[in-house]
């Protein structure tokens, strides 16, 4: 039986609240990272409006700012779907029928890595190391692990998730 994860919640942006969620690194030297992950744990994501308020905050250039969110694939640049869906590429995975399972994947959501299904329900990336190299093929939904997934099982999860998301609206 599979366990099912609730999608994460996160506020609406604003700028009001992007600088609230901020402050308090602001004296902290090289903070920048750690108020990025914040924006984005209470936005799922960094809005292009907050590069602004941080490049001043932490007197740095916008172009430094965004390098740093560029750089760290971990930081999105666009609202995330419901969940958030990590297949793993590794070569365990790799071994085990993870090529097979992401194509299968990426057909049924109709997107590719680093999009988001137009249903707004999955945001898929690719990931490079689950530690579940056991059961792979491996995925993650949000941070729950599914291993021994192949496209069927997938299929079963997705709508599983799907149903989930509509009955927590």
């Amino acid at each position: 039986m599979m366990q099912v994860v609730t999608p994460a919640r996160y506020q609406e942006f604003s700028l009001e609240r992007a600088t609230l969620a901020v402050q308090r690194f602001k004296d902290q030297p090289g903070a920048l990272i750690e108020a990025l992950h914040e924006l984005q744990a209470t936005f799922g994501y960094v809005d292009e409006a907050a590069m602004p308020m941080l490049a001043k905050l932490f007197n740095l250039s916008r172009a430094e700012v965004h390098g740093v969110t560029s750089f760290y694939h971990d930081f999105r640049r666009s609202k995330p779907g419901a969940y958030t869906l990590r297949v793993c590429q590794a070569e365990a995975c790799q071994a085990m029928g993870a090529v097979e399972l992401t194509q299968a994947i990426k057909e049924q959501l109709g997107c590719d890595f680093h999009q988001t299904s137009a249903d707004g329900l999955f945001s898929l990336e690719p990931v490079y190391c689950l530690g579940n190299c056991a059961c792979s093929p491996s995925v993650m939904v949000d941070q729950q692990n599914y291993g021994r997934v192949t496209p069927e099982r997938f299929q079963e999860l997705a709508s599983m998730l799907a149903a989930s998301a509509k009955g927590s609206n």
